[in-house]
């Protein structure tokens, strides 16, 4: 069982899989601190400069702060502001997915493209070649 689980493991599949999840996090990382550190203070500047991550919802009697931090110390909120966020991050990052996959598959069409060497006559056309030019000698 230990070596079926080696081999398992030592597949090029599940090495390019665990690649690509460290990567794709990174990634998001990324996407993340462009959405939060550049995208969204653009965003707020231009609508009057508020910030989407401090919009919510108090769900309690309780809950008076002005911040989402302070309110969701007094009790229970709903934060669509932060949702808000997160779904922006998330449309960056498709279309930046998107855009990756669309180039991908612009260099595999024009790969494809390239014309293929002329296949190989039969073996029996190839004999009946080798004889005519043998006679025309």
């Amino acid at each position: 069982m230990l070596k079926e689980f080696k081999e398992f493991i030592a597949k090029g599949n599940v090495m390019d899989l665990a690649v690509g999840v460290i990567i794709g996090g990174a990634f998001g990382l990324i996407v993340k601190s462009l959405t939060d550190d550049l995208i969204m203070p653009i965003v707020g500047a231009i609508f009057g400069g508020f910030d989407f991550s401090d919009f919510f919802i108090p769900l309690g009697g309780a809950v008076t702060a002005t911040t989402l931090d302070a309110a969701r110390e007094q009790g229970a909120v709903l934060a669509y502001g932060n949702f808000i966020t997160v779904a922006l991050n998330f449309l960056i990052l498709a279309w930046i997915i998107f855009l990756m996959v669309k180039g991908v598959n612009n260099m595999r069409r024009k790969e494809e493209e390239k014309p293929a060497a002329p296949a190989a006559p039969p073996a029996d056309v190839q004999l009946l070649t080798e004889i005519r030019d043998l006679l025309k000698k």
